[in-house]
């Protein structure tokens, strides 16, 4: 799926990367557990969180997410976006909530995969 489609599902609002929207992922992750993100997720694409501070992006960075959406209409500060826009990580906001979204995305055929089976 593409982040130009996520934008649209999930009527999101891009804060960075909008010229990066061709890129693809395959698999997504929603959490407001920056250690279970570390623990848990591999070969993600996208995190989904209401959690804003800069560990969001220093964790997506490490487990190499290509987007964060920030839900429930969260909207991270400069510094946060200035960190993802140098890690080359797209950040959009939604007004949806975690679950909702994550539905959405499911529904529209972005899988998890966070335990190797879909």
């Amino acid at each position: 799926m593409l982040l130009s489609d996520i934008k649209k599902i999930l009527n999101a609002t891009v804060l960075w990367g909008e010229e990066h929207l061709d890129r693809e992922v395959t698999s997504a992750c929603g959490s407001d557990f920056m250690s279970d993100v570390l623990a848990f997720v591999k070969n993600q694409a996208l995190l989904l969180t209401g959690l804003v501070n800069p560990q969001v992006v220093r964790t997506a960075d490490m487990v190499e997410m290509k987007c964060i959406v920030f839900v429930r209409g969260k909207v991270p500060g400069q510094d946060i976006i200035n960190l993802a826009e140098e890690r080359d990580i797209v950040v959009m906001t939604c007004p949806k909530r975690m679950y909702e979204a994550c539905g959405l995305l499911y529904y529209n055929g972005l899988r998890g995969n966070c335990d190797g089976n879909d």
